[in-house]
């Protein structure tokens, strides 16, 4: 039942949408009776803000006065008039400083334009980036020479095995930067202070929406800062393993309506008994 919750965060990815990324119909019905009763549906994801417009409006987060958080909390969107409430970047030296990083260590690096995907290489990993935003891709000679403007994050791309022993070496070398994964084979960079929580903080600043009248649900380590800040954190059954007992509920997989089942469970079941 709705115990007062006034929010709702969904990650998109392996979260809200299935593995052939689309919504079903039966969270859409669901996500759709919440914001009729007066939920706010925000959608909160790694990806660029281009990437998740058309499903915010499928979702008729514009009619409903809602939000996104693109870019793993880099940048906070109202989808009344797609105006940027918030926006933080990584530096042109922070981005040049990841590059020189991600030569050193054999893993590859991009990062974004407003529009465009910008690498060097063109791996089967960046290929599951472009696929799966449907972004221009500029496979440019030299990454240094075309980053010379602040972006809000880059990501670095390699084998997951390999990738897991990255990691401890960037968070050692940018102890000033925030870094998560994504997918396995994504490890994702933002400004320090920025990641989902951060920035679903500022929205229920904004809103009035108390912390615990939050709903976050989620899969993966860059979903962990909203699943422990929210009043209610989810996971979805493919979470990734070593994050399972983070969360304080774990519903049905991304393939089997796992968002429809929080939105059952938590906030229409109050209205179904006494309407």
């Amino acid at each position: 039942m709705n115990l007062g919750y006034k929010m709702l965060v969904l990650d998109m990815d392996d979260t809200l949408l299935r593995d052939d990324h689309t919504i079903s119909d039966k969270n859409k019905t669901v996500l759709r009776k919440a914001q009729e009763n007066g939920i706010k549906v925000v959608l909160a994801s790694g990806r660029p803000t281009p990437a998740m417009i058309e499903f915010a409006r499928d979702l008729e987060l514009d009619t409903f006065g809602s939000y996104i958080i693109s870019y793993n909390g880099g940048t906070l969107i109202d989808m009344v008039d797609e105006s940027i409430m918030f926006s933080q970047s990584l530096s042109k030296n922070d981005i040049h400083a990841l590059s020189d990083f991600a030569k050193k260590n054999n893993v590859d690096i991009i990062t974004y334009t407003n529009d465009s995907i910008i690498s060097e290489s063109h791996s089967e990993f960046i290929q599951v980036e472009i696929d799966i935003t449907k972004m221009h891709f500029d496979q440019v000679g030299d990454f240094k020479k075309a980053t010379d403007f602040d972006a809000v994050k880059c990501i670095m791309l390699e084998d997951p095995a390999y990738l897991k022993t990255v990691k401890p070496l960037l968070v050692k070398e940018f102890p000033n930067l925030n870094c998560s994964f994504s997918k396995p084979f994504f490890l994702e960079v933002t400004q320090n202070g920025i990641d989902k929580a951060a920035t679903i903080q500022r929205l229920c600043e904004f809103t009035g929406i108390k912390q615990e009248e939050v709903i976050a649900v989620g899969n993966a380590g860059n979903d962990l800062s909203m699943v422990e800040f929210a009043g209610l954190g989810v996971w979805v059954d493919n979470v990734t393993p070593e994050l399972r007992d983070k969360a304080d509920v774990i519903v049905s997989s991304n393939n089997d309506d796992g968002v429809a089942e929080v939105v059952e469970r938590y906030l229409l079941q109050e209205q179904m008994v006494f309407n």
